[in-house]
């Protein structure tokens, strides 16, 4: 594989020719930036087939499709702005709707053209972090459905709605399978189809977003559970609800933030039996049905949520305490700790939860352009 000074003067030669004058008509910065990533492409292909490269094996470099995603970077030789506008060499002057102030003057800008031809220009620029005061010495987040985050806190944040627009893509996607391959209407269909695509994800990002500020902002020490998504996601009835929710995503925000924050960011193991134990005496009741929702424990006589239970002790666990004692309750949330996390409490039947005599069951940095 020739590297990228070989095949940069193999471009300047193919632009002399009558097959590869066309090249000559945009400009050569985003040419020269592609060279530059096939080059990172297949040293890290070839890096990842040595062992040299760490983390997930990496594939061979592929050409994009077409009704892909495509993108154009340009370095500073290569774009100015004034004015509120940007000119883009051998593109013109255009005028963006700017989504926010530049923090510092922008080194590289890349215009992005989505799967439902929609443009972005996106500015790379140095941004200094604002170091915020905090507010809680440390916060466990329980992962769910409806309720997308149950903090330790008592906070709960509600999961977005997709379902319409869910329910529209599948539709779409019903027809798109009938209609004839590289037609003009199957087309059309494939843009509607990515337009809601997008509008999901966007919904999503903008709420994960804000959440993941939020609590990074707040808390120095942030605690989450180590999920097994891709077994969950085998469950047939649940798999496209937990497949729209980006519960990575949430996580691999907070990781970022926490870092960016000078936050503490930990994540416990998945075999924690987090819902099976009481936070408040750490008696353990064992595994309970996920239609159970609210718990009254026998031993300490207290009712609390299902989700919120788990949160206070995903919380403990990430702060090195034992699942339960009143008293290291009063000390994680007046210090915090770094010991080592000790047995539960002895195991009790299913059948010691009970419900209420009531008879209720318990239940459990991107521009638009014009």
């Amino acid at each position: 594989m020739p590297g990228y000074n070989k095949l940069s003067a193999m471009l300047t030669q193919s632009k002399k020719t009558d097959e590869r004058k066309w090249l000559s008509d945009v400009s050569s910065v985003p040419l020269q930036q592609s060279l530059r990533h096939l080059d990172v492409a297949y040293k890290n292909f070839f890096n990842s087939l040595k062992g040299k490269r760490k983390g997930k094996k990496v594939g061979v470099p592929r050409f994009k499709k077409k009704t892909n995603s495509q993108s154009a970077e340009f370095t500073k030789a290569g774009f100015s702005v004034k004015t509120g506008e940007v000119y883009l060499a051998k593109i013109g002057i255009i005028k963006p709707i700017w989504s926010r102030e530049w923090p510092s003057e922008p080194s590289s800008v890349t215009v992005i053209k989505d799967c439902a031809n929609r443009y972005f220009l996106s500015f790379v620029v140095e941004v200094e972090p604002n170091n915020t005061v905090v507010k809680n010495q440390s916060i466990g987040i329980d992962l769910g459905l409806k309720i997308f985050a149950v903090m330790s806190n008592g906070e709960k944040s509600l999961s977005p709605d997709y379902s319409k627009s869910d329910r529209k893509i599948r539709k779409l996607q019903r027809k798109l399978a009938r209609q004839q391959k590289d037609s003009k209407r199957r087309n059309n269909t494939r843009v509607k189809i990515a337009k809601l695509h997008n509008q999901i994800t966007d919904t999503r990002k903008d709420f994960l977003h804000k959440l993941s500020t939020k609590i990074v902002s707040d808390n120095q020490v942030i605690v989450l559970e180590d999920l097994n998504v891709s077994g969950m996601v085998k469950n047939l009835r649940l798999s496209r609800v937990i497949s729209l929710q980006g519960w990575r995503e949430f996580r691999n925000l907070c990781e970022a933030k926490s870092e960016k924050f000078n936050r503490d960011f930990r994540v416990i193991d998945r075999w924690q039996p987090t819902s099976q134990v009481c936070s408040c005496c750490g008696f353990r009741w064992g595994k309970i049905d996920l239609r159970v929702r609210s718990i009254l424990c026998l031993s300490c006589g207290t009712e609390q949520e299902r989700d919120e239970n788990a949160s206070r002790n995903i919380e403990m666990v990430g702060m090195g305490h034992a699942f339960g004692t009143l008293r290291e309750r009063h000390d994680l949330k007046r210090t915090g700790s770094d010991s080592q996390t000790t047995s539960v409490a002895s195991y009790c039947e299913l059948s010691r939860i009970t419900p209420r005599s009531t008879g209720r069951e318990y239940v459990n940095l991107d521009l638009h352009t014009r």
